[in-house]
């Protein structure tokens, strides 16, 4: 089966929670299906994960970097996430600036337009304030 992963599939899969579904979600991802995960999907997990589930950024991008190595799981834009995930963990930007500084980073723009100072954590991109 191909199909795209909604974010309750992996949040299940990765907090166990509730039991039943959370079995269900880990045997269709331990299965040999192409479940392709987009940025978004990756985002509201991020966002479930830290805000409901409450756990800490390092365990987040573990937890969602495991999900991603799993070969059921296609992303198209996996350098993207990986990088995103990386900064989101080291340099504690939240998950939507590191996005954004990971894309001018991989496309070679290298400049970001915001007004959020903590992007200029980010050695590799220029921020530029409007």
């Amino acid at each position: 089966m191909r199909a795209f992963l909604d974010s309750n599939v992996p949040v299940r899969h990765l907090t166990g929670d509730p039991p039943g579904q959370a079995s269900r979600a880990t045997a269709l991802l331990s299965g040999s299906h192409e479940l392709i995960a987009t940025d978004l999907m990756v985002a509201e997990v991020v966002y479930v994960l830290e805000s409901f589930y409450e756990r800490p950024r390092d365990e987040v991008a573990t937890l969602l970097r495991s999900m991603l190595a799993l070969p059921s799981v296609a992303c198209p834009a996996i350098d993207l996430l990986l990088r995103a995930l990386e900064l989101y963990e080291t340099v504690r930007l939240d998950f939507a600036e590191a996005y954004v500084a990971a894309a001018a980073e991989i496309t070679r723009i290298r400049r970001v337009a915001s007004f959020d100072r903590r992007l200029d954590r980010v050695g590799s991109i220029v921020r530029v304030e409007p």
